[in-house]
């Protein structure tokens, strides 16, 4: 791609970025968000038109107009936010407008769910291909993602964020295949906030910044500092800054919580404490979180809130009580894309706005939104901008500040970075600082082994449904999290 630029509306997203794919390697694609990333792929695929610059594939000048003239050309997609048919089985998800047909038209489905199978065997994926996708859990339905764009057997593959939902071990997996796949003559695009990653699978680096090109290197003569300081302009010194603030008496306690999901879970968490939930996918980690904030009904135990037994049965009585939970799954469950910025920040808070008659000040919305969208550094144009202009990591923002404006003594955060750059990473752990200086309770839900040992003060791991253990911030490290994570014992 060379001097590639896009405008939107008279603001310059892109400006005259050149990037370079290589046969059989692994271009590493990164930058902060709104670094202009997703533009350039989608600009590659199809789903937009540059406003300059030219695409050459194989030194011949082409162009895409559509998705389905670069599939034919042999580029896919793996995107970061999930595009899949709820509805489904994985396998129709999987060749969704590419089914195999008879020579009257009729679909070969005996041939599809076989293929399918196939693909999810390879990834290790433990599924039927006739299964509905809504009834697997969000990890399982990015490997239906990382399934699809593999099918399509193209020469180039661009993943955005493929791991962001993954187990360490599905994610070894994924490395296996991406391996595989280079070793076929196959050239892979990977976009990745988690650094670790490319200096484990990839071969050169090109860093966005604002739109605009701010180099290209060789994985090998580079280290992750340089990087982060060409991704954010300036030095990081500290990726997770976490701090020392005084632990409190106990504010929530559960006792033996049990449903179809979850078995006799206890655990208690203290006022000013950051607890991490750490465990493989099938562990239920989220399913626990949902049931305490009261999406999901439990049939046994008890939850005590500051030595107060409470009965928890809709997340409204979970925001009375002053609990908040920000979702794994933004794009289904933690905004509305559709709605501006202001609208998303407010939504659980509406009551902070009403009037008399029930009509909201718009005026005073105006003033908290923008003053979080301060806080929380969300790039967007202005509060009436819609969510789905702004870039992934950014909607998790506002998700986030959402649930934040509830003003809650607890906290929930369900993989509160997954999509989101280092940059504001930081700024998301800085305030997570900041809320424990003010005496909050955080648990956070994390697939990031580091992120749970640099930001918690003590990480609770399950397996299967069960607690299987708790470590303290002194004695946990990734090896002892992923014993308790497999259902070792390591008393």
């Amino acid at each position: 791609m060379k001097h590639i630029s896009k405008n939107f509306s008279g603001i310059n997203v892109l400006k005259d970025v050149n990037f370079n794919i290589y046969k059989s390697k692994v271009m590493a694609l990164v930058g902060e968000n709104g670094a202009g990333k997703s533009t350039l792929m989608k600009i590659l695929t199809g789903v937009y038109l540059k406003s300059e610059g030219e695409i050459y594939l194989d030194n011949k000048s082409v162009t895409f107009n559509d998705t389905r003239s670069s599939q034919q050309a042999g580029i896919a997609i793996i995107h970061q936010e999930l595009n899949l048919v709820q509805d489904l089985s994985i396998g129709e998800n999987i060749f969704l407008g590419r089914e195999p047909v008879s020579s009257r038209g009729r679909i070969l489905w005996k041939n599809l769910f076989e293929n399918a199978q196939f693909w999810l065997d390879k990834l290790g994926l433990n599924e039927n291909s006739k299964e509905l996708v809504k009834n697997i859990s969000v990890g399982k339905q990015q490997l239906v993602e990382i399934a699809k764009a593999l099918s399509i057997d193209a020469k180039v593959i661009i993943m955005d964020e493929p791991t962001g939902a993954l187990t360490p071990t599905e994610t070894e997996k994924l490395f296996n295949v991406i391996t595989d796949l280079k070793d076929n003559g196959k050239s892979i695009v990977y976009i990745s906030h988690r650094l670790q990653e490319i200096f484990r699978i990839c071969d050169d680096v090109t860093v966005l910044r604002d739109g605009e090109l701010i180099g290209e290197e060789a994985i090998e003569n580079i280290d992750e500092d340089i990087i982060i300081e060409m991704m954010v302009g300036r030095k990081l010194s500290e990726q997770y800054p976490r701090i020392e603030t005084g632990i409190g008496e106990d504010i929530l306690k559960v006792e033996n919580l049990s449903n179809q999901f979850v078995k006799n879970i206890s655990f208690v968490l203290k006022q000013g404490e950051t607890l991490g939930v750490a465990g493989l996918m099938g562990s239920e980690r989220t399913e626990l979180m949902r049931t305490i904030y009261g999406i999901y009904p439990y049939s046994k135990g008890d939850i005590f809130l500051n030595g107060v037994k409470v009965k928890i049965h809709s997340p409204m009585d979970s925001l009375h009580l002053g609990i908040a939970y920000v979702t794994e799954d933004r794009k289904s469950n933690g905004i509305i894309s559709e709605m501006n910025v202001r609208e998303n920040i407010t939504l659980s808070s509406l009551k902070l706005f009403q009037g008399p008659l029930g009509f909201i000040y718009k005026g005073k919305e105006e003033i908290l939104s923008k003053e979080y969208v301060e806080k929380m550094s969300i790039k967007t144009a202005g509060t009436n901008q819609l969510l789905r202009f702004l870039s992934g990591g950014n909607q998790q923002k506002v998700s986030i500040s959402k649930s934040l404006m509830t003003n809650p003594t607890i906290l929930i955060l369900d993989e509160p970075t997954r999509g989101v750059d280092v940059g504001a990473r930081k700024e998301i752990y800085d305030l997570i600082n900041k809320f424990k200086i003010e005496g909050m309770s955080i648990i956070i839900v994390s697939s990031d082994i580091p992120e749970i040992l640099g930001i918690c003060d003590r990480v609770m791991v399950m397996h299967e449904g069960k607690v299987s253990g708790f470590l303290n911030r002194h004695e946990a490290t990734q090896e002892s999290i992923m014993a308790l994570a497999v259902g070792k014992d390591v008393n």
